[in-house]
């Protein structure tokens, strides 16, 4: 029984070991990841549109940086989730903000739990996509004032560049592979690699 304990205790060791070791490099792409995409975003907010009332950045592309640059294997984070689980909930947002003006608690409930069964339906489950569709049912004035152009600005115009940079950045180095849809790795390895 002793030995047993023991044994079990030496891989429990051996486990938590590992999961706390830092690896420099996967922090180092994540990191650059993530700061490349959020900024390019911030960058274009505040150059092409400094009159307008119109953001770029919101909140959620925060939860997909996260994903995309930093769990780049998970089935949540591939581009067909992040692409669909935003635009497909920022629709359901802005329409039950259009339904259901006057109860924004009510907005709020249906958009966030219709997106999510949207998303589970349409096979694009992205959490942040739950985050697109309540921020345009309580986000501010001029983002609701959007409209159904807040589907296409921000949501989709900062989407294609979170995109963009995952693609770039995660392909960098030959211990990261993004997207991890292997005929798509192929393609990006004989045309860009060879």
């Amino acid at each position: 029984m002793r030995t047993r304990l023991r044994r079990h205790a030496r891989r429990i060791k051996v486990i938590v070991y590992q999961e706390t070791l830092f690896d420099y490099k996967e922090h180092f792409w994540t990191f650059l990841g993530a700061f490349m995409g959020i900024s390019i975003i911030g960058l274009l907010n505040r150059y092409l549109l400094p009159a307008s009332d119109v953001p770029l950045l919101i909140g959620s592309f925060g939860a997909s940086s996260v994903l995309i640059y930093g769990v780049i294997n998970s089935p949540l984070a591939q581009p067909r989730n992040l692409l669909g689980g935003h635009v497909f909930s920022a629709i359901i947002g802005v329409t039950l903000y259009r339904l259901i003006p006057g109860e924004q608690w009510l907005a709020g409930a249906l958009a966030v739990s219709l997106s999510i069964v949207g998303m589970q339906i349409t096979k694009t489950l992205h959490p942040p996509g739950g985050a697109t569709a309540l921020i345009a049912v309580i986000g501010s004035a001029q983002l609701k004032a959007l409209g159904y152009w807040y589907v296409l600005v921000p949501v989709l115009s900062g989407v294609l560049i979170l995109l963009l940079i995952a693609v770039l950045v995660n392909n960098l180095t030959p211990t990261r592979h993004y997207p991890t849809n292997k005929n798509w790795y192929r393609f990006w390895q004989r045309k860009y690699q060879a």
